[in-house]
């Protein structure tokens, strides 16, 4: 099977390494995730991955609750670095070399990120694993991966997500929503979807990254996309 993508970068939310716990770290999930990951590097897929860290921190509640809004956005950084050493070290155990870069200068937690370093490590058959976010507080993890996804030189921008791609509403609340097969970034922009934030699809849209948004809580699904099966939603 001849991969449709070369290279991709994978976003993931904190929140879906909960699993069934309602917060933290879900270590069947995360072995889950680390065979997926590693049945598409398999298959010759060079793979970077960005994480979130809603599972531990987020920076946007914190601020609501009156932390300053730097130093929350700061310690979500870091909650991104922990799911990101979660994963890595998963991917160890089942044999699939794998290294984490950091945004902000964290030697020896992880390399220091240069787009370059990462290429050369996923070119290593290495899944490069990039934490910290843009480095900058004020930037989503969604801008982050649309960021790293661009400099890395990724085909395409996989989100993996608890729902099967974008709908006309939310699926969990609305029964009546109805799932797109495609939708343009622009069209994301008028109908208000809450696909990523407006920084991170202005970005792909700029540099044209392609986005597919899809369910990565059904093993499997992960290599369906990379054979070019029309599961999810394609954002172009």
């Amino acid at each position: 099977m001849e991969p449709k993508y070369r290279r991709i970068l994978l976003k993931l939310s904190g929140e879906s390494l909960m699993g069934k716990q309602g917060y933290g770290i879900d270590t069947e999930r995360l072995e889950e995730y680390a065979r997926q990951i590693m049945e598409v590097c398999s298959a010759g897929v060079q793979v970077a991955i960005v994480i979130g860290g809603g599972n531990i921190f987020r920076g946007v509640l914190g601020a609501a609750k009156g932390f300053n809004r730097v130093k929350g956005d700061q310690m979500g950084m870091l909650a991104t670095v922990i799911n990101s050493l979660a994963l890595s070290s998963a991917l160890d155990a089942i044999g699939q070399p794998a290294r984490v870069f950091t945004a902000l200068n964290m030697y020896p937690i992880g390399d220091y990120y240069s787009n370059r370093t990462a290429m050369e490590a996923m070119m290593r058959g290495e899944v490069a694993i990039i934490a910290g976010g843009t480095g900058n507080p004020f930037f989503t993890t969604d801008t982050g991966s649309a960021l790293r996804g661009i400099e890395v030189e990724a085909d395409v921008m996989l989100k993996g997500t608890r729902v099967d791609g974008i709908y006309t509403a939310d699926p969990e609340k609305d029964p009546t929503a109805t799932k797109f097969d495609k939708i343009s970034y622009d069209e994301v922009y008028t109908r208000g979807l809450k696909v990523m934030d407006l920084t991170a699809t202005a970005l792909c849209k700029e540099n044209h990254l392609p986005i597919i948004v899809f369910d990565m809580d059904t093993p499997g699904n992960l290599m369906k996309v990379m054979k070019g099966e029309p599961i999810g939603t394609l954002v172009y």
